[in-house]
C-alpha cells in the first residue's frame, strides 16, 4: 500500500513537470503556426518568409526552428534547417525527432503545416527539455527504488512487531492446546488494542474455566447428590420384593420407587433447562410481552400454598411491566423464588412479591421472613446442588436457584441477594431479578 501511494504520488508529479512541459511547448507551436498561417493569408510567401526570418532575428536562446519550401521540396524559402528531415510520416502534423539546427544535432518538436504550394515546419528546440526530462526520469527512478526499499522494510518492521506484540497471545493459545487451561496472556502495560485483546482473551478463558469448573461440579454433583436417591429407591424396590405381604405392600412400594424416580427424572430436567439457558439456546424464543400478569399468575398459584402453611403472600405489582425475553423461562424462575420464599418462611410469616420499572432496568423481588442466608454462603449461591447449613433438612436439589441465576443472565440481567429487614433476626431474604427494560 506504501509502494502504491508513493508511485501514484510520482505519476502525478510527472505529470505536473514533465507533461507540463510538453504540453506548454505544444500550445506554443500550435499558436505559432496559426498566427504563421495568418500572415501567409495576408501577405503571401513573401510575407511569411519575412516573417519567419523576423521571429529567428530576435530568438536570443536560438530555440526556435522553422523551415518553409516550395511543395517539391526543392527550394528553401526561409527558415534555419538546411533541408527537410528525413524520415518524416507522410500524415503526421506532430513529430518529434532529431534535427540538425545550426550545425549541431538537437531534439526537436516540430509541427507540419501544409499550405497551397508551400510546406511549413514550425517547432521550437527540445534539448534543454530533454535533459530536464532525463533529469526527472532518473529522479523517479531513484525515488521508485528509495520506495521499494522503505516498502519491504516497513512491511517487515509492522511484520515483526505485530509478531512481538501477538506472541504472548500465541504462547497462552498454544499452552492452552496443550491442556494447560490456566494459562493467561499477559499484559504490556501500554493499554492499547492489543492490550484489550489480551483482557478480552482473558476473559473469555477465565469464562471458560468456571463453565468447566462447573462441568466437573455437575458431574461430582451428580455422582454423589443423585446416588443416594437411586440406592435409596432400588433398595426400597428390593426390600418390598423380598418382604411384601400381600399385593398391596408390593403396590405402595413399587408407587413409592415410581415417586422417587420422578424425583430423579424432575432433577435431570432442571439440570437440562439450566443448561439451555447457559448456552442461550432459548435465545430464539424471544418476544416482546407483558410480565405483570405474569407475576399475577405465579403468585395466585402459590397463594394456596402459602395459605396451606399459614402464610400471608402480598404482592404489588404495576398495571403493566414490558419486557422482551422468554416468557415460559421467567415464569419458571419467579416461581422458583417463590418455592424458595415459602419452604423458608416459618408459620404465621409473610413472602412478598414486587415488581418495579427502575429507571433502564426492571426489578422483580421476592421477600420472606425466613431464616437468611449468611453472606459467606451468598457467593456460593446459584451454584448447583448448593444448599446451605440451614436448608439440609429441608426438601430440594439446590437447582432452583441455579436456573434462576441462568435465566437472568440469558436476558443480560442479574440477581442480587439481600436481608429482607436490616437488624432483625432472623433478617429474613430478600432476592432481586434484575432484567434489563426493552
Amino acid at each position: 500500500m506504501f509502494a502504491i501511494a508513493a508511485i501514484a504520488l510520482v505519476a502525478v508529479l510527472w505529470w505536473a513537470t514533465a507533461g507540463a512541459l510538453d504540453r506548454q511547448t505544444d500550445a506554443t507551436v500550435r499558436a505559432d503556426a496559426i498566427a504563421l498561417t495568418e500572415r501567409w493569408r495576408d501577405a503571401g510567401a513573401t510575407g511569411l518568409a519575412e516573417a519567419i526570418e523576423e521571429r529567428l532575428a530576435v530568438d536570443v536562446e536560438n530555440e526556435l526552428i522553422y523551415l518553409l519550401m516550395d511543395i517539391e521540396g526543392q527550394r528553401r524559402l526561409a527558415g534555419n534547417l538546411d533541408r527537410w528531415p528525413a524520415g518524416l510520416p507522410a500524415d503526421a502534423a506532430w513529430i518529434r525527432t532529431r534535427v540538425l539546427h545550426d550545425g549541431l544535432a538537437t531534439e526537436a518538436r516540430l509541427h507540419r503545416v501544409e499550405l497551397p504550394g508551400l510546406r511549413l515546419l514550425v517547432g521550437r528546440d527540445e534539448t534543454e527539455r530533454s535533459q530536464l526530462r532525463r533529469l526527472l526520469t532518473e529522479g523517479v527512478v531513484w525515488a521508485s527504488g528509495a520506495v521499494a526499499v522503505f516498502a519491504l522494510a516497513g512491511a517487515w518492521l509492522i511484520r515483526h512487531a505485530l509478531q512481538t506484540w501477538m506472541g504472548p497471545a500465541f504462547v497462552t493459545t498454544a499452552a492452552i492446546a496443550g491442556g494447560d487451561l490456566s494459562s493467561r496472556v499477559a499484559l504490556s502495560g501500554r493499554g492499547d488494542e492489543f492490550d484489550r485483546l489480551a483482557q478480552t482473551l482473558n476473559t473469555m478463558l477465565d469464562r471458560i474455566g468456571t463453565l468447566m469448573e462447573g462441568v466437573r461440579g455437575v458431574s461430582d454433583a451428580i455422582a454423589h447428590d443423585l446416588r443416594t436417591p437411586i440406592a435409596r429407591a432400588r433398595a426400597k424396590l428390593e426390600d418390598a420384593l423380598a418382604t411384601s405381604p400381600d399385593e398391596e405392600a408390593l403396590r405402595a412400594a413399587v408407587e413409592q420407587g415410581i415417586a422417587d424416580l420422578d424425583g430423579i427424572s424432575r432433577i435431570f430436567q432442571a439440570l437440562l433447562r439450566i443448561a439451555e439457558a447457559e448456552a442461550g439456546a432459548r435465545r430464539a424464543a424471544f418476544a416482546p410481552f407483558d410480565l405483570a400478569p405474569v407475576l399475577a399468575d405465579a403468585a395466585e398459584i402459590y397463594d394456596a400454598m402459602a395459605e396451606a402453611r399459614g402464610q400471608r403472600l402480598r404482592t404489588a405489582l404495576p398495571a403493566t411491566l414490558e419486557v422482551i425475553g422468554d416468557r415460559d423461562l421467567l415464569l419458571q424462575a419467579v416461581a422458583n423464588l417463590l418455592d424458595n420464599a415459602i419452604k423458608f418462611t416459618p408459620p404465621d410469616g409473610s413472602v412478598e412479591l414486587t415488581a418495579r420499572q427502575a429507571g433502564a432496568a426492571i426489578e422483580v423481588a421476592v421477600a420472606d421472613d425466613g431464616p437468611g442466608i449468611s453472606p459467606e454462603d451468598r457467593n456460593h449461591v446459584g451454584e448447583r446442588f448448593f444448599r446451605a447449613d440451614k436448608a439440609r433438612a429441608t426438601p430440594g436439589s439446590g437447582l432452583g436457584l441455579s436456573l434462576v441465576r441462568a435465566v437472568a443472565h440469558l436476558h443480560a440481567g442479574e440477581v442480587r441477594l439481600e436481608d429482607a429487614v436490616a437488624g432483625r433476626d432472623p433478617p429474613g431474604l430478600r432476592f432481586v431479578l434484575r432484567l434489563p427494560a426493552p
